[in-house]
């Protein structure tokens, strides 16, 4: 069984009002897409940006209070896990749900709608994206504790955006570790191979409650080969050929074999927007992701796309796999 750790699904209207690329994807589109290319199950979470951000707001490409949701996230967690549970539920038995959540505003409310929702809908795992949504991951720490002790209640992990880029200090991957070694009773994913930061990817490898995921696999290889600030410099750059990612992605599960994750970040392998007008486009597809993993060895895809997402996960009952 091959699991897709990494997927995003719903609408991102930060993204749709400001003219970026994706901003949407459904549940149906999805499982057709992803079983098309052999994948049998899915980590889901909501889009990024939340209906507590002011609409006009976020038009003008702000992020400000004033929107029609009142608890960020709640609309969004809600809406996604009913298209599982009740709109689709034949494709929803597939899939493994995480709630999204915004580490520092109105934590506690937060909390709150995510006891409510895990009443009434199982989800396996928390999911937050800071720095699209400008939130301090290190809150976590702070006055959105709240979030690590509802985690360790009910034995759920965390999947967190990570970056090295220096202008962007909300989720910077020497943050995120220095979180989950002060948690060590919780369990943490770093998204996106921590930007091939060799330091940082050894320090996972350090700790036993992390591990990595390697989301938007192909556009990360590409921005190596551009010389593009988002991943690390050279000087800390995993030692690989990034021209082939395929071979990137065995260096990886080669020097990390029992923390490595295989996930897409489907709708985001690629990513098109307007920069001083022109347009900016990491253009990747899903059937590309999918063949780097399929360039591995048989055993190795096992441990990478199943075993290790497994041991993150640690499912009360594994028999929800088994579902067909």
């Amino acid at each position: 069984m091959l699991i897709d750790s990494h997927n995003h699904l719903g609408a991102d209207l930060f993204f749709y009002l400001n003219g970026f690329y994706p901003y949407a994807q459904d549940l149906p589109a999805l499982v057709t897409e992803g079983r098309r290319h052999g994948i049998d199950r899915w980590v889901v979470f909501p889009m990024v940006a939340h209906t507590w951000f002011d609409l006009a707001a976020m038009r003008a490409g702000k992020l400000l209070p004033g929107g029609p949701g009142k608890v960020p996230y709640a609309f969004e967690n809600e809406r996604m896990l009913r298209e599982i549970y009740e709109q689709f539920p034949d494709l929803g038995k597939l899939t493994l749900p995480f709630a999204m959540v915004d580490p520092m505003r109105e934590p506690q409310a937060q909390v709150a709608a995510l006891r409510t929702l895990h009443r009434e809908f199982p989800f396996y795992g928390l999911k937050i994206q800071a720095t699209m949504i400008q939130a301090d991951a290190g809150a976590l720490l702070t006055t959105g504790r709240g979030f690590l002790d509802f985690a360790a209640e009910f034995d759920l992990p965390f999947l967190i955006h990570s970056s090295v880029i220096a202008t962007d200090p909300w989720s910077e991957a020497g943050l995120l570790l220095r979180i989950a070694e002060a948690t060590p009773h919780v369990r943490f994913c770093l998204a996106h191979s921590c930007r091939f930061d060799r330091g940082y990817l050894d320090r996972v490898a350090e700790l036993p409650n992390t591990w990595f995921d390697c989301s938007a696999h192909r556009i990360h290889c590409q921005g190596v080969v551009r010389e593009m600030p988002f991943v690390a410099p050279p000087a800390r750059r995993f030692a690989a050929d990034y021209r082939d990612p395929s071979a990137v992605l065995a260096a990886l599960a080669a020097a990390y074999p029992g923390k490595l994750i295989w996930g897409s970040d489907t709708p985001f392998e690629s990513f098109v927007a307007k920069e001083n007008g022109a347009v900016f486009a990491l253009r990747a597809t899903y059937a590309e992701e999918v063949a780097c993993l399929r360039a591995l060895p048989a055993a190795t895809q096992q441990v990478v796309a199943h075993d290790n997402l497994c041991a993150l996960l640690r499912l009360k009952d594994e028999s929800i796999l088994a579902r067909a």
